[in-house]
């Protein structure tokens, strides 16, 4: 791993920008950027469409490393090119921001009110090609959707076990066990969650991981979290919420950094010119990046 880049996430100044909507996500991204589904006809045209807008949100110069400290991004984007340079590279060397890769192979059924990941039977050769691109770090999710003490305790179990694999492959996991925010019981999935994951994090030798988590209901709920040895960041998802809810929740808990998606790009539209474009997405990083300082 090169440690300057584990001390650029460790210690940098920014958040994370989520851009790794996927097959099942990515008509809800073009729809919410003002490209309605009966503008493409095939899966190939609409990854293409949604590669144009990130090639966009990337390339702009408000999308910089003064605020941003990491992009998430899908395995299409990952193997296409921006600017004449495979998409992590030029992230790396033009922007100097990490690039990350969403691995998971999507969710099972709910099962005792949770949503575990189903079975990465490509991850070996994913992490392969992600070694190729010069990719730091991975990212994983999973839903919680109620305080069901198994249920919470299969997903952890399984984030972990995976970001121990993927870890020992070089890179940075970041385990992702959503809580649904509109949960009747979030509360109380929080504190299940976070005393299973302190439990595995005691297990751990040297291994290092990040976190990305709902933001809690209690401000500083992760505070132990953030803090143990073998964290290297806890990051928030914003989960629905809007922009404004997202920041100001944000901003109440201390050292954790924004991984936003929707909250990122909820402003941005197809029909914009280059200069409100860039306008908008330069209030949108500065918000979020205030909030993440904190």
């Amino acid at each position: 791993m090169d440690k300057k880049q584990l001390d650029l996430m460790k210690n940098g100044k920014g958040f994370i920008a989520a851009l790794d909507q996927s097959g099942g996500s990515t008509p809800g991204a073009l729809e919410g950027y003002g490209i309605p589904e009966h503008e493409y006809d095939t899966e190939e045209e609409m990854f293409n469409l949604i590669h144009e807008m990130r090639t966009r949100v990337i390339t702009s110069p408000a999308f910089s490393s003064e605020h941003i400290l990491g992009a998430i991004l899908f395995k299409h984007t990952m193997n296409n090119k921006m600017e004449g340079k495979f998409t992590a590279d030029y992230l790396w060397e033009d922007k100097g921001i990490l690039p990350i890769l969403k691995v998971d192979q999507g969710k099972e059924d709910k099962e005792n009110g949770v949503q575990l990941m189903k079975p990465m039977t490509k991850l070996d050769d994913l992490l392969a090609e992600a070694e190729k691109h010069n990719i730091f770090g991975t990212k994983m999710r999973s839903v919680i959707h109620s305080a069901n003490e198994e249920g919470i305790k299969d997903i952890v179990a399984q984030q972990f076990e995976y970001g121990k694999k993927i870890y020992d492959a070089g890179f940075i996991p970041i385990l992702e066990p959503e809580i649904n925010i509109h949960s009747e019981d979030k509360a109380e999935s929080e504190k299940i969650m976070k005393a299973e994951i302190m439990k595995h994090l005691e297990g751990l030798d040297d291994e290092t991981f990040m976190f990305k988590i709902s933001l809690p209901d209690e401000p500083d709920f992760y505070k132990e979290v953030i803090e143990h040895p073998n964290v290297l960041r806890v990051v928030a998802l914003s989960g629905g919420y809007s922009q404004k809810d997202a920041v100001d929740k944000l901003a109440k808990n201390h050292d954790m950094i924004a991984s936003f998606s929707r909250a990122l790009l909820q402003d941005l539209h197809v029909d914009q010119d280059d200069e409100e474009f860039n306008s908008v997405l330069k209030a949108a990083t500065e918000k979020i990046y205030q909030a993440s300082i904190t």
